[in-house]
């Protein structure tokens, strides 16, 4: 009884064959799935990227360039310019330019190539973000949440304020960011009126970056399959997709784009366990970052184990320390990625 109750709690589930539709009923048959709306969408992984430095700290635009193609040529979809791990606070509006610019023509039309952007103070500030991700053609632009300073949280009427004003004065489509490394969350009452006014056309997903698993489920229930809603990070990336959204942003698709593809590759050919093991490789990487300072160092400790191009950082990041580094590399050694395996041995 308890869970005929349940299901008749949600009168929008629909009928449908859909790939990846296979929650029923407690009496319902294998051959009559029962799906929420949200089930039906593409599903995707997109790397929040790095952006490649040279040793005198100078933007490297070939190798830039060769990053984002080799990301591209897997079908991993593209964030550049963010807060971390592409240092997108040390980049002059020149240079966010360049690394918007040469990401919108490499990846372009091949995989959806978006801006991550930055925190800023206002919405104007953000505006100005915008206008470059629109001039150079870039697909979407994510939208953070405003970051008022001095550990500061806006009332929701603020809030709501700010991502109007972003809303109404984009005219590229937007990706709202609910991160809790911002200090705070976007109400759920907030989430259904901003997508209820503006999903599709305005907003076409939500990037949710949280612990509390209660909260990431009920974005999802909220959203209904008006709009994508992917996590960030891979350590919820096969329980978003039993929920019903869409995917995971990683920063370790910088490193294995082919084996975070395979996660949801695999996913959407019903070929669960081989999502479970690319899974599982892409969380043995991500649980080998054991230090502190953002995902970044360690990121760009990996390209130089690698010895590949571009792994130098900005002030206010430093490298880690070379005992770190020797770890670093002895513990990648023993991850069994092949991915990572075939790029530690260098070019054939």
């Amino acid at each position: 009884m308890r869970g005929r109750q349940r299901w008749r709690r949600w009168p929008e589930f629909l009928l449908t064959s859909a790939r990846s539709c296979w929650w029923t009923t407690p009496s319902a048959s294998t051959s009559s799935p029962i799906c929420r709306p949200s089930m039906t969408r593409p599903l995707s992984t997109f790397t929040c990227t790095i952006t490649p430095f040279g040793p005198d700290g100078s933007l490297d635009c070939d190798v830039w360039r060769a990053h984002v193609d080799r990301l591209a040529s897997v079908g991993m979809g593209v964030y550049v310019g963010s807060s971390s791990p592409g240092e997108g606070y040390t980049l002059t509006v020149a240079e966010t330019e360049l690394v918007y610019g040469i990401a919108a023509d490499t990846a372009g039309g091949r995989v959806s190539a978006r801006a991550m952007g930055v925190e800023t103070r206002t919405a104007a500030e953000y505006l100005e973000l915008v206008a470059i991700a629109e001039a150079v053609g870039l697909e979407a632009m994510q939208v953070y949440c405003v970051d008022v300073g001095h550990a500061n949280t806006p009332t929701t009427g603020e809030l709501e304020a700010y991502f109007r004003s972003v809303l109404e004065g984009s005219s590229i489509p937007c990706v709202l960011s609910s991160h809790i490394f911002n200090g705070y969350v976007i109400p759920l009452d907030l989430v259904g009126r901003l997508v209820e006014e503006y999903a599709p056309d305005k907003i076409i997903g939500i990037n949710v970056t949280n612990t509390d698993m209660g909260y990431v489920t009920r974005v999802v229930d909220v959203v209904d399959g008006r709009c994508d809603v992917h996590v960030g990070g891979p350590m919820q990336a096969l329980t978003i997709l039993a929920l019903g959204g869409q995917g995971f942003l990683s920063g370790e698709g910088n490193i294995v784009p082919a084996t975070c593809r395979q996660v949801i590759t695999a996913h959407t050919a019903g070929d669960f366990a081989a999502s479970q093991a690319a899974y599982a490789q892409v969380m043995r990487l991500f649980s080998a970052n054991r230090w502190p300072g953002g995902s970044v160092r360690f990121m760009k400790a990996v390209m130089a184990c690698a010895g590949l191009p571009g792994h130098y950082l900005r002030p206010p990041f430093a490298p880690v320390e070379a005992d770190i580094a020797a770890e670093i590399e002895t513990a990648l050694a023993h991850l069994d990625i092949p991915e990572l395996t075939d790029l530690l041995a260098g070019p054939a």
